[in-house]
């Protein structure tokens, strides 16, 4: 019981002296999610109301499950983008099936993480390297900040690519509403100035406040500075999303997408947070069913799809939130929102919002990862790119393909062709090093030693093959071949193909005798189950390079048999 919901230990554990620290933590958390929530429902295409709908049950279910104590868990810039992105295809945003349609959505996210995390599986959200995470977040962010232009500069932009968005902005450049300008980069400035002073000063409340003050003050509604208006009060109550098959069959590519892509976010901030604090672990599949579980929860009262947000999750871990019961708290103050105060977020302007969004996305702009990356690994730069580049240009389920196609071809790539060592001896020792990287080593030209870095398996076994044999080609001084195997892992039937052939090779055509050192004991199990031992013998088989180097040398081997040769009894 305590596995699968620990706020059971968290309230077993729990000193009354924290409690001071969780509801400081839960208010002032709770005070940031309310502005923020509505500004991400707008993000998303949603009525602000569904913004708070989203802010109060999917708390509640992960402050039981969720194993992490800070996590703040709501609406997030991201997931808001991708369900504008996936429900928007199908229907007119802000219309009562796009609205069905993000409920749904959020149902088909939780039950997908829900199983993800009953099956064990969390390790498939590894194939979004961080390369592919990086420039995904990044494009997005751009994404992101550009679709809230029409509500900072008060035109009447159509929902399009970056691109298109500023060829309209170039356009109708004359026509800016001068005060939502105004607003919105007020509005902006002060939430970066209370941000640099105290990031527990709850800045996006303060411009939702000074907004709505203003609006009123100097009557911006007639100079054309548009405002929310009608916010539903009263909470919905439990109803099963629209269940319809064609919609599910629709939205499952990008319910995929966003079940992989919001676990991610939510976990690495998770982890982040929990590295401060030694008292507690992260179990990632918990989270995936945690997650799961709160947004099947929120589904049932019309939420749409959430995950841990970082900005939040930091200020409550900074307002000193020591259990689930700061989320609890939040929930309950979002909620008194809806029963009470809705009513008095009409004249709130929709530039206040927008703005919210853009600084919240300002720092997942990347720039410094992409430097960071140009520098070690072009590669992992080229993969940060093209998934940059795709999404901006092609959108944000192609954009994030590309990255994970790119990134599998990597790996492919990177297995096919590892790392090849040709080895030494360092002087007045028995260790081996590679020939490129220490100067000064001893090499028998007699005798070649290879060191691969990788498992042999049917995509580079070829490779393996041709490198030992253009070595030996036209070298008629090489008597022997010693295979370091200490960096090999595993071997398939057709590297074991590959290795019986090569043994025959230089054997009949170059009079060559193959050795093999530093068999590690899963690979000599592979050997002795594919009869390697017996079809090369004993003798070509080494504890160590040093041994085998010896034995071509014609001196006295200590090299016991029962280390070398063992295999598991299993086999």
């Amino acid at each position: 019981m305590k596995l699968h919901f620990p706020i059971i230990n968290q309230l077993k554990q729990y000193q009354t002296k924290n409690l001071s620290n969780d509801i400081m933590a839960g208010i002032t958390v709770g005070i940031m999610l309310v502005p923020q929530g509505m500004a991400y429902a707008m993000l998303a295409g949603l009525p602000p109301i569904y913004g708070l709908y989203a802010s109060t049950i999917p708390l509640l279910i992960y402050a039981i499950l969720g194993t992490s104590r800070q996590l703040a868990v709501g609406p997030v810039a991201m997931v808001s983008l991708l369900v504008a992105s996936g429900v928007g295809g199908i229907a007119t945003m802000g219309s009562e099936e796009y609205i069905a349609l993000a409920i749904l959505l959020a149902l088909l996210v939780g039950v997908i993480q829900f199983a993800l995390g009953i099956l064990r599986m969390g390790f498939l959200v590894n194939f979004l390297s961080h390369p592919v995470i990086a420039g995904f977040t990044s494009a997005a962010a751009l994404i992101i900040g550009f679709s809230q232009l029409k509500h900072l500069l008060g035109l009447d932009i159509p929902r399009g690519k970056v691109h298109e968005t500023i060829l309209v902005v170039g356009q109708h450049i004359s026509e800016v509403n001068l005060p939502t300008l105004i607003i919105g980069l007020a509005a902006i400035l002060l939430i970066l100035g209370a941000r640099k002073i105290n990031r527990k000063i709850p800045s996006p409340l303060l411009v939702v406040l000074l907004g709505i003050g203003s609006v009123l003050l100097f009557g911006l509604e007639e100079m054309g500075v548009k405002i929310i208006k009608e916010v539903p009060s009263g909470f919905p109550a439990f109803q099963l999303p629209n269940l319809s098959t064609s919609a599910i069959i629709q939205l499952l590519p990008i319910a995929i997408t966003i079940a992989l892509v919001s676990y991610m976010e939510s976990y690495a901030v998770a982890k982040a947070i929990q590295a401060r604090h030694k008292d507690y672990q992260i179990d990632p599949n918990q989270e995936l069913i945690a997650l799961g579980a709160a947004n099947i929860g929120g589904s049932f009262f019309n939420a749409f799809p959430v995950t841990g947000g970082f900005s939040r999750t930091a200020v409550n871990d900074q307002a000193g939130a020591k259990s689930g019961i700061a989320a609890i708290i939040s929930a309950f103050l979002v909620f008194i929102t809806i029963l009470f105060l809705t009513q008095y977020f009409y004249y709130l302007p929709k530039a206040i919002l927008a703005a919210i969004i853009m600084v919240a996305v300002f720092g997942l702009i990347d720039i410094k990862e992409a430097k960071h990356l140009w520098k070690t690994d072009k590669l992992d730069f080229i993969a940060f790119m093209i998934t940059a580049i795709a999404t901006l240009i092609i959108g944000i389920e192609p954009g994030i393909a590309f990255g994970v196609a790119f990134s599998i071809i990597l790996v492919l790539y990177r297995l096919a062709y590892p790392h090849i060592a040709i080895m030494g001896r360092v002087p007045n020792t028995s260790t081996y090093r590679n020939i490129h990287r220490f100067d000064n080593l001893i090499t028998d030209p007699n005798c070649l030693i290879l060191r691969f870095d990788a498992q042999l398996f049917f995509g580079n076994s070829e490779l393996f093959k041709n490198q030992i044999l253009d070595q030996v080609k036209g070298n008629k001084a090489i008597k022997t071949v010693i295979m370091e195997a200490g960096g090999i892992h595993n071997i398939d039937s057709s590297a074991v193909h590959m290795l019986n052939d090569l043994h025959d090779e230089l054997a009949e055509e170059y009079g060559i005798k193959l050795l093999f050192s530093e068999v590690k004991g899963p690979l000599r199990d592979k050997f002795f189950r594919n009869g390697l031992f017996t079809r090369m013998q004993e003798d070509n088989f080494f504890l160590t390079t040093a041994n085998a180097v010896e034995s071509t040398q014609n001196k006295a081997v200590d090299d016991p048999r029962e280390y070398t040769m063992q295999v598991s009894q299993n086999s």
